[in-house]
């Protein structure tokens, strides 16, 4: 056997070896300059489908706590501008309404989407500690041309109440809309937003992406009838802890059901509800398979998504507000990231 030849052997021999090691990436962090990032992931109900009555100050408790973490950054679960940018120009793809027009807003400052967006970012880069009402209702505006309304609600909510009123480029269109949005039953109002306006934040981030969800299915009723039976088959449990769920919703503070919800038996029960009949579910075209894969390219991008949020700022304290279904995937991927540690949200809601 030839020097060549005995090289080759060698050098797959090794193989096996290098491969796991390239694949374990902990402790790459180990000695780590400066501070870590703090994420915390706090599992939400989504507040649409409260009950009747619902009363926003029944937040109060859960936004104390919130509160108490001091988040530098808080993402919600909304699609970006630029994510509803990318689709309103492939519209074969992505459909015509995927993001809300954003026309009024265009008509208020002149600007489309992408510049609306360019000009947000202009204006932060320069923002002032002390800033005016009317640089706020401009800014407002901008967000809303951004597709961006969470944010403008944050601006909205610092301005004092004799200051919300049509002005520099927040036109009455505009204060009818963020009058609309100041009552919708929506976590991304009632608690990113409210909470960013009382830490004197100047916005809230967008998180979610439906590009790699957004599945080409031949027959969609059959996917959707296979997915739905698959759940079924498999519901028991979460029927259950649903019952529970909705007779914390009832209480006047809603402190208790966010502990529940957030709590780890409950997160595991939840992903395995969620996941696990549709990875076991028999379908011809795989149907409840493909399903999974785009949850999974969901939640990735998601979390991809926050990572770019602090990107810049290494040992920020992020607050991620989310469906609580994403919560064990947000908690396991993010916690891989390096220089980060996940704070745990059961501990802080007590």
């Amino acid at each position: 056997m030839g020097n060549w030849t005995k090289w080759i052997w060698a050098a797959i021999a090794t193989v096996p070896v290098a491969a796991q090691a390239q694949g374990d990436l902990k402790g790459l962090d180990r000695d780590m300059v400066g501070p870590r990032a703090q994420i915390l992931v706090l599992g939400t109900v989504h507040l649409s489908g409260m009950p009747a009555g619902f009363d926003p100050a029944s937040l109060d408790g859960v936004l104390k706590r919130l509160a108490a973490f001091k988040p530098d950054i808080i993402t919600i679960e909304t699609e970006s501008g630029e994510e509803c940018d990318l689709a309103a120009r492939h519209p074969a793809r992505y459909g015509p309404d995927y993001c809300a027009p954003t026309d009024a807003a265009k008509a208020a400052t002149g600007l489309d989407l992408p510049a609306a967006i360019a000009e947000v970012d202009k204006t932060l880069k320069a923002w002032p500690a002390q800033a005016t009402p009317a640089q706020r209702r401009r800014l407002a505006a901008l967000f809303l041309a951004a597709s961006d309304r969470a944010s403008a609600y944050v601006q909205w909510l610092q301005l004092p109440e004799a200051e919300r009123r049509a002005s520099d480029s927040l036109n009455p269109a505009l204060v009818e809309l963020l009058g609309k949005i100041a009552k919708r039953n929506n976590e991304t109002y009632q608690l990113a937003a409210r909470l960013a306006a009382r830490l004197g934040l100047q916005r809230v981030h967008a998180a979610d992406n439906h590009t790699g969800d957004n599945i080409d299915v031949a027959d969609s009723k059959a996917f959707v009838r296979s997915i739905e039976a698959a759940w079924a088959a498999g519901g028991a449990a979460i029927q259950e802890q649903e019952k529970r769920e909705a007779a914390l919703a009832q209480a006047s503070d809603l402190l208790p059901l966010y502990r529940y919800v957030n709590q780890p038996e409950a997160l595991r029960l939840r992903a395995e509800a969620n996941v696990g009949p549709a990875m076991r579910a028999k379908s011809a075209q795989g149907y409840p398979q493909m399903w999974v894969a785009g949850w999974e390219i969901r939640n990735l991008r998601m979390v991809a998504n926050i990572r770019e949020t602090y990107r810049e700022r290494p040992g920020a304290r992020v607050l991620s507000i989310v469906g609580a279904t994403h919560k064990p995937w947000f908690d396991a991927w993010l916690g891989q990231l390096q220089g980060v540690d996940i704070v745990d949200a059961a501990a802080l809601l007590k």
